[in-house]
């Protein structure tokens, strides 16, 4: 009893160190949307949506490269060998972010340049996340001993993940005030420094602290990659991860670059600090996500995944729809961080909408998985590894949103989420039923 106290006591900071980790995995993810705010300003780029969300799909780009090896690491190097191989990189990619600031432009003033060596970051940092994303949830569980106790150490991770996620926007709002051409990107770097001090801090205290890995058990048959594709409920659940990621990203990063913008609703109303103000909408979308998993805990074994999926896929075409065409002058309303306080700022009654839409979000992730994987058996670890691999839509998606909100419009662009949303809502009511499964 007294070895199983000590053992208690003595993770209390490698639980802790985790819950930080789990916080970065959104913290760093989250940068590039308001990063972008200031880049498609400089000298080379000025301007383009689409090379704003850049450094977005960089990030998610490493998923599709990292989503497999990173699982096959972790089943041969383990949880503390591959949690501190993913700090390392975050912090190496959050570090050439960093230096990105420092490199001069071209001689004609063009930031082009800056603005790859950030990419590049970006795309490292991607790495990172993966492998993080791979190792957090399977820890912390390992941690708290698995069942009630794992189960609940997770949900605390999630919530901390939503909350890290929120004031990301949040503080880069805060931070630049409104964008110009002047902007410059080492306006950011407290951000940087504190993602960087966290990485560090994690690495020194995984380093000395001994986390052990579970029991193996008998060894398990040799699963293809794609193996699970043959289900039809699991393929097109698959494509739904895409789709979900995508539609996560898109809805609130395009609603900063669109509130933020110089011929945005919020500068052509006469109002300052448009950036903060964009950031902390954008914020209250992740809010509102933190809100919804809470209240999806609390009703997830009552209601099926099939009815959550939906009813929020639903709502969230409706919110969106609305929102496009309600007009902009409408407005309301609501509380906003200015970095020396809160008061109330008049927003687009559209982008509150917009933000509304992380209450439904909140689900989906959960709720697809759930659906893919029903009866999946033995073939469930490696559609794991296919989600993970399909994160990517979190970089794809909003990209091609972003090209069509420079040639057509904002809220023309809002048509690739709700055409993601409503693929999502056939799965949810018509391809989510096995067909077969691993039974058969």
């Amino acid at each position: 009893m007294n070895d199983a106290k000590t053992k208690a006591g003595g993770n209390w900071l490698a639980i802790l160190t985790m819950m930080f980790l789990y916080g970065m995995i959104s913290f760093v993810t989250n940068l590039a949307a308001p990063m972008g705010n200031v880049w498609k300003y400089q000298p080379g780029i000025e301007g383009s949506n689409m090379l704003g969300m850049m450094g977005n799909m960089m990030n998610f780009l490493a998923y599709l490269f990292m989503g497999i090896p990173a699982g096959k690491m972790l089943a041969k190097c383990g949880f503390k060998t591959t949690a501190l191989a993913g700090i390392a990189t975050g912090f190496a990619g959050v570090g050439v972010q960093f230096l990105s600031g420092k490199v001069p432009g071209a001689a004609d003033g063009s930031m082009i340049v800056p603005f790859c060596v950030y990419l590049s970051g970006a795309f490292i940092a991607g790495f990172s996340m993966c492998m993080l994303n791979m190792v957090v949830n399977p820890m912390l569980n390992l941690l708290g001993g698995g069942g009630n106790r794992g189960n609940q150490l997770n949900l605390i991770g999630t919530t901390f993940n939503s909350v890290t996620g929120t004031a990301t926007p949040v503080l880069i709002g805060a931070l630049i005030g409104e964008v110009s051409k002047s902007t410059q990107i080492a306006d950011v770097n407290l951000v940087l420094y504190i993602a960087l001090g966290v990485f560090a801090a994690a690495f020194a205290v995984l380093a000395f602290m001994p986390i052990p890995n579970p029991e193996s058990g008998s060894a398990s048959e040799d699963i293809p990659v794609l193996a699970p594709l043959r289900f039809r409920h699991c393929l097109f659940g698959v494509i739904g991860i895409f789709m979900y990621v995508g539609i996560e990203i898109g809805i609130p990063g395009t609603m900063n670059l669109w509130l933020a913008a110089q011929d945005g609703p919020l500068v052509k109303a006469g109002v300052k600090n448009a950036a903060t103000i964009a950031g902390m909408v954008a914020g209250t979308y992740w809010f509102l996500m933190l809100i919804g998993r809470t209240v999806g805990a609390f009703i997830g074994g009552k209601v099926s995944s099939r009815m959550l999926m939906t009813v929020t896929t639903a709502t969230a075409i409706c919110f969106i729809t609305a929102g496009v065409f309600i007009p902009h002058s409408t407005t309301a309303a609501m509380p906003v961080f200015t970095g020396k306080g809160f008061e109330l700022a008049q927003v687009p009654l559209t982008a509150i909408l917009f933000a509304l839409c992380g209450l439904c979000t909140s689900i989906m992730w959960p709720s697809t998985f759930n659906l893919a994987t029903e009866k999946l058996g033995k073939y469930t670890a490696a559609a794991s590894g296919l989600f993970m691999v399909m994160v990517v839509g979190g970089g794809v998606l909003p990209l091609v949103q972003n090209f069509i909100a420079d040639k057509a419009g904002y809220m023309v662009s809002y048509a690739i989420p709700v055409a993601a949303l409503a693929y999502l809502l056939v799965y949810a009511a018509f391809l989510s039923r096995p067909v077969t499964t691993a039974e058969d």
